[in-house]
């Protein structure tokens, strides 16, 4: 059965007055498994790393490029996504998202080469893009009431959660007792149950009143944000200074400029603007940005900690991403019952507060060190403030706005918070493998190597940078520098972990500063007037 997200006619008294329908279980259902699904496409090749530079040899950028790929797509689409639910049903693009995302993980797992991966990835991750701004919408357009709503969103929180705690016990056992390509296909075949469950079982929803495609704000989004996002990952490869990475910056700053100029036009905007006049969706929808880049970024630097730079085990990665994403699900029940108890304020800085204290913590390790206890404290904090930033940041910004526009504000939520998870390895890898460069360069010189030896690394890092040099044979000419950028890397991935905590610390700042008021008590008839004035929250 189709159902609206306000039923009656529209524009009718009837229509605001009545309430939504209550939330189906099968609804719920579909929803969480596609989140979790789409979770553990973002997250499977992070544990993959050390496994795709053995295998694969990326050079340069290229080994960051799987990884977003993948997150491209997401990010850039996810508005568009948040219309087309709106406008024709959610139902189908939870299926048809599903579909995608199994078809890409086969694309890479038969590939052959880097760029075929690149491809898998990037069609995976145009399913993902629709699969987590609708699986949020249907299951927030379904539920009555904050209680009901807190408790719904902490599920599906939890559920995204899983995917990244499913991941790494994926990875580690395909990849370490079978190969990388199997842990692709082991996720097709969730992709195909998830798209059975929700063609099974979800309930169709809409809300297409004041919705339009919205071509003007589409282009110029996607546009936009794609060239941010390459200048921001081929900077450190190409230089900062040079003609292409310089290029995208500018038309990134026009586009997204373009964006906001047709949204203020449209009659129908993919994105209304002025929710972000609420001051709890204004900082929540920043908090996501930054709390989400600082928390992948740590992911993806532990991932190449003890991956390509310590060349451990997929299943001694896994125990990492366990620490990141595995304390969520059980934090599930506390979760729900303080997003109804506590003010956002209160819980999401807590949250932010303890992934800085993480981060900090892992800026402080000895890349020497392999032991795994070293890495219980840095990253179960750091798990443990995501389970509270996640869920209070989407609640946040949810609760502050009229049901009729949940597919919007879980469209921008998701796109924010995905543009975060984006940034997160772009980021950390162009700070961390610059650093190693420079340290590695610096130190050669100087050294007591060989001059055969010495001019042998240095083609190496022009070749490939220091992961390259890292991952040479030690019987090699240039092995006999590897203990050079060993340490370059772990000084570089330090820095990376620094900069995750300084970004999140600012963030929590930002919440305590600008936060203020509680809007889990607003009733929705309040909120509809405060989004209608274009008020703070």
């Amino acid at each position: 059965m189709d159902t609206s997200d306000t039923p009656g006619t529209p524009g009718t008294p009837e229509a605001s007055r009545r309430p939504a329908p209550r939330l189906a279980i099968g609804t719920l259902i579909a929803g969480c498994l596609a989140v979790c699904l789409a979770q553990i496409g973002i997250a499977i090749p992070a544990t993959l790393n050390g496994l795709f530079q053995e295998h694969l040899h990326p050079v340069g950028s290229q080994l960051t490029w799987i990884s977003d790929a993948f997150l491209l797509p997401v990010t850039v689409l996810e508005l568009s996504f948040g219309v087309l639910g709106d406008l024709f049903g959610r139902k189908r693009l939870l299926v048809g998202g599903a579909v995608l995302l199994g078809a890409g993980e086969v694309v890479a797992a038969a590939s052959s080469g880097i760029h075929q991966l690149w491809a898998g990835q990037a069609l995976a991750g145009l399913g993902a893009a629709a699969l987590f701004p609708t699986s949020l919408a249907m299951i927030a357009a379904g539920t009555t009431g904050h209680a009901q709503r807190a408790r719904a969103i902490a599920l599906w929180a939890s559920s995204l959660s899983a995917g990244g705690f499913l991941a790494p016990l994926l990875g580690g056992i395909t990849g370490t007792y079978g190969s990388w390509r199997w842990s692709f296909v082991v996720v097709a075949i969730v992709a195909a149950l998830s798209a059975l469950v929700s063609l099974l079982f979800a309930t169709n929803s809409s809300s297409p009143e004041g919705r339009s495609l919205d071509i003007g704000g589409q282009v110029t989004i996607g546009v936009g944000l794609f060239a941010l996002l390459y200048a921001v990952i081929q900077g450190p490869t190409d230089g900062w200074g040079s003609a292409p990475v310089v290029v995208a910056f500018v038309v990134a700053a026009v586009f997204v400029c373009l964006f906001v100029v047709a949204e203020h036009r449209a009659r129908s905007p993919l994105l209304r603007l002025d929710l972000f006049r609420n001051r709890s969706f204004a900082v929540a929808s920043v908090v996501a940005v930054v709390g989400m880049f600082s928390f992948l970024g740590t992911a993806y630097g532990a991932s190449i900690r003890l991956g390509p730079i310590q060349h451990q085990s997929p299943m001694r990665t896994a125990f990492a991403f366990l620490l990141l994403n595995g304390i969520t699900p059980f934090l599930t029940p506390l979760t729900s019952r303080l997003l109804a108890r506590v003010p956002a304020r209160t819980l999401l800085t807590a949250g932010l507060a303890l992934i800085a204290a993480g981060d900090f913590t892992a800026a402080t390790l000895d890349v020497d060190d392999r032991a795994l206890t070293s890495l219980i404290l840095p990253l179960g904090l750091v798990g443990i403030g995501f389970a509270f930033t996640v869920s209070s940041i989407t609640a946040t910004a949810v609760n502050t706005v009229p049901v009729h526009l949940a597919g919007m504000a879980s469209a921008s939520t998701n796109l924010l918070r995905d543009f975060g998870f984006t940034l997160g390895p772009a980021v950390i890898g162009a700070v961390a493998l610059s650093q190693a460069a420079s340290r590695v360069t610096g130190a050669l010189p100087g050294s007591s190597l060989p001059a055969d030896a010495k001019t042998a690394a240095h083609e190496v890092l022009a070749e490939g940078g220091p992961l390259a040099l890292n991952s040479v044979p030690t019987n090699s000419p240039p092995g006999a520098a590897r203990s050079f950028a060993l340490d370059a890397l772990g000084h570089g991935y330090s820095i990376g972990f620094a900069v995750c905590g300084c970004a999140v610390l600012f963030a929590a700042l930002l919440v305590l500063l600008a936060l203020r008021g509680d809007t889990k008590n607003e009733a929705p008839q309040e909120r509809e007037a405060v989004v209608a004035q274009g008020g703070g929250g």
